[in-house]
C-alpha cells in the first residue's frame, strides 16, 4: 500500500496493518535523515575547498591593493615636485582609473557594480541571475583601478563577491543541488569578508546575521568550515597580526588587550556615543542614497564620464590631502595609534562624509565597510577627547571611544550589531571594549530605527530589483532565505 493512498479501514480496526504503515514512514523517515547528513558531510567537505580558493584570490587582491595604494603616495609626493603638470597629472590619472573601473564593470560585467552585497542577497528568490564567472576578474582590476586610483571604497566588497563567485564555480564542478549551492556561495562570501578584514568569526557570524538571516547548523557549519580555511590561507600572505594595533595610552592591568576596562562612570558616556553614531549613521545611509540618486537621473551621460567627473573631484581632493582618500586603513590605523591631532578631525570627518557616497555613485567596485570604519573611529575619537578634556576623572581613553564608535557607526548603517561588534574586536583584539560596545550598539540601533533608517544593504537591494524589474515589487531582505552571486549596486 502506497502513503498516499486511503487505507481501507477505520482506525484500530486492523492493528497489525498500522504497525506495517508506522514501520514503513519510519523507515523512510530514516532514509531521509541519512540521505540528508550525507549531502550535509558532503557540503561540508567542499566548504574548505571553497574557503581555500576564496582565501588566495582574496588574499592576492589585499596585496596587490595594496601596493597600488603605495604607489598612488609615491605618484602624488613626486608629482609635487611640478606643481602645475603634476597637479593636471594627478587629477586626470585619478578620472581615468575611475572611469576604467566603471567602463569594466558596464562592459564585462553589470554585476560588478557597488559592493557586491545586494547582488549576493538577490539570487535566491529568482529576483537576478547567477554573476557569470567573467565577474571575478572584472571585480578585481575594476577595484584594484577604482579603490587604487583613490576612490573612498572598501576592499571588502569585492572581496565578499569574488567569494561567492568561487563558491559557485566549486559548487558548479561537482553538480551540487540549488539548495547545496546556496549554502556553499553564502559560506563563500563570508570567506571573502573574512579575507578582507582577517576576522575569520565576523565572516561567518556576517553569513548568519547579514546574508541568510536566520541562524541554522548547516549554514553554521559550512560558514565556520570555508572562513577558518580561508583565513588559514590567507595568513601565508598576509600575515597573523590583526589589521589594526590600538596605542596604549593608560595603564593596563590585564592581559586581555591593549585598552583598560570601561569604568561604571564612563557607561552613560559609551550611550550618548551610540546615540551620535545613530544620528550620523542615518544622515549618511541618505547620502548614499541621495548621491546615486543623483547620478541615476543623469541617464543620457555615460557613466564613464560619471566617473571620471568623480574621480577628478577625489583627485583634486588627493593633490592637497592625499591621506583622505583610498579605503581609508591608513586613516583608522593613525586614529588608534594616537597620531592625529584632534583639532584635525573635524574637517577629515566631513570630506570622508562626502567622499564615500560620492565614490560609491562612481557604479565601480567598491563596497562600503571600510569607508564607514574610518567614520566610526573619527567619530569615536573626537568624542572620547572631549569628554577626556571635560571629564578627567575617571581616567578615560579616546582610543576606546573610537574602537567603539567604529562598531555603533557600523551599526547604525548596516543594523547587523554582532557582525559589527565581532568584527571591530577581531580587527583591534580590544576585547575589553565588549561591554560598552554593547551600550553603544544597542543605542545605535534604536537611534537608527526611531529615525526610520533603513539598514543600507536593504536600500540598496530595493534599487537593484527595481533597476532590473522595474516595477516588480521586492519582499523583505529579512525573508530571503540564502544568498548566491548576483550583479547590481
Amino acid at each position: 500500500m502506497s502513503e498516499t493512498s486511503p487505507t481501507p479501514y477505520k482506525p484500530g480496526e486492523n492493528p497489525q496493518a498500522e504497525e506495517r504503515e508506522g514501520y514503513t514512514e519510519a523507515r523512510h523517515r530514516m532514509r531521509r535523515r541519512d540521505r540528508s547528513l550525507r549531502r550535509l558531510l558532503f557540503v561540508s567537505l567542499l566548504a574548505p575547498v571553497v574557503g581555500a580558493g576564496a582565501g588566495l584570490v582574496d588574499a592576492i587582491f589585499r596585496m596587490t591593493l595594496e601596493e597600488a595604494n603605495r604607489l598612488r603616495d609615491t605618484v602624488i609626493a613626486f608629482a609635487h615636485g611640478a606643481p602645475v603638470l603634476g597637479f593636471v597629472l594627478i587629477v586626470a590619472g585619478a578620472a581615468a582609473a575611475a572611469a576604467l573601473g566603471a567602463w569594466l564593470v558596464r562592459r564585462y560585467s553589470p554585476h560588478a557594480s557597488g559592493s557586491g552585497i545586494p547582488q549576493v542577497e538577490a539570487a535566491p528568490n529568482g529576483e537576478l541571475h547567477p554573476a557569470p564567472p567573467r565577474l571575478l576578474p572584472v571585480k578585481f582590476f575594476g577595484g584594484l583601478s577604482a579603490i587604487g586610483g583613490g576612490l573612498a571604497l572598501g576592499r571588502e566588497g569585492p572581496s565578499v563577491q569574488m567569494g561567492a563567485v568561487v563558491a559557485h564555480l566549486v559548487g558548479q564542478l561537482f553538480r551540487h543541488s540549488e539548495e547545496e549551492l546556496r549554502l556553499l556561495l553564502a559560506a563563500g562570501a563570508g570567506a571573502g569578508l573574512a579575507v578582507a578584514f582577517n576576522a575569520p568569526i565576523a565572516g561567518a557570524v556576517f553569513v548568519l546575521e547579514e546574508l541568510v538571516r536566520r541562524f541554522e547548523a548547516r549554514m553554521t557549519i559550512v560558514a565556520l568550515g570555508a572562513s577558518s580555511t580561508a583565513i588559514l590561507v590567507s595568513r601565508y600572505f598576509l600575515g597573523k597580526a590583526p589589521d589594526f594595533h590600538v596605542a596604549v595610552t593608560v595603564p593596563v592591568l590585564t592581559g586581555t588587550g591593549p585598552l583598560p576596562y570601561a569604568t561604571d562612570a564612563s557607561w552613560a558616556l559609551y550611550i550618548l556615543l551610540g546615540i551620535i553614531a545613530g544620528i550620523a549613521a542615518s544622515l549618511y545611509n541618505r547620502s548614499i542614497l541621495g548621491a546615486l540618486t543623483l547620478t541615476g537621473r543623469l541617464d543620457r551621460v555615460p557613466v564613464e564620464a560619471k566617473a571620471a567627473v568623480i574621480g577628478s573631484l577625489v583627485g583634486i581632493t588627493g593633490w592637497y590631502f592625499p591621506h583622505l582618500i583610498g579605503g581609508g586603513d591608513n586613516i583608522t590605523q593613525s586614529l588608534l595609534a594616537g597620531g592625529v591631532a584632534m583639532s584635525a578631525i573635524p574637517f577629515a570627518f566631513l570630506v570622508r562624509f562626502v567622499l564615500g557616497p560620492l565614490s560609491y555613485a562612481a557604479r565601480t567596485p567598491g563596497g562600503l565597510f571600510a569607508p564607514l570604519l574610518v567614520l566610526g573611529a573619527q567619530l569615536g575619537l573626537l568624542f572620547g577627547g572631549l569628554c577626556a578634556h571635560l571629564f578627567p576623572q575617571p581616567v578615560i581613553s579616546p582610543e576606546a571611544f573610537a574602537v567603539v564608535g567604529m562598531a555603533a557607526f557600523f551599526t547604525g548603517i548596516v543594523q547587523a550589531p554582532v557582525t559589527g561588534i565581532v568584527l571591530v574586536t577581531e580587527m583591534t583584539a580590544a576585547f575589553t571594549t565588549l561591554l560598552p560596545m554593547l551600550a553603544a550598539c544597542f543605542a545605535a540601533m534604536l537611534i537608527a530605527h526611531l529615525l526610520r533608517s533603513t539598514p543600507i544593504y536593504d536600500s540598496l537591494l530595493e534599487r537593484l530589483i527595481g533597476e532590473a524589474h522595474p516595477g516588480r515589487s521586492h519582499a523583505p531582505a529579512a525573508h530571503v532565505p540564502a544568498p548566491a552571486a548576483a550583479g547590481g549596486q
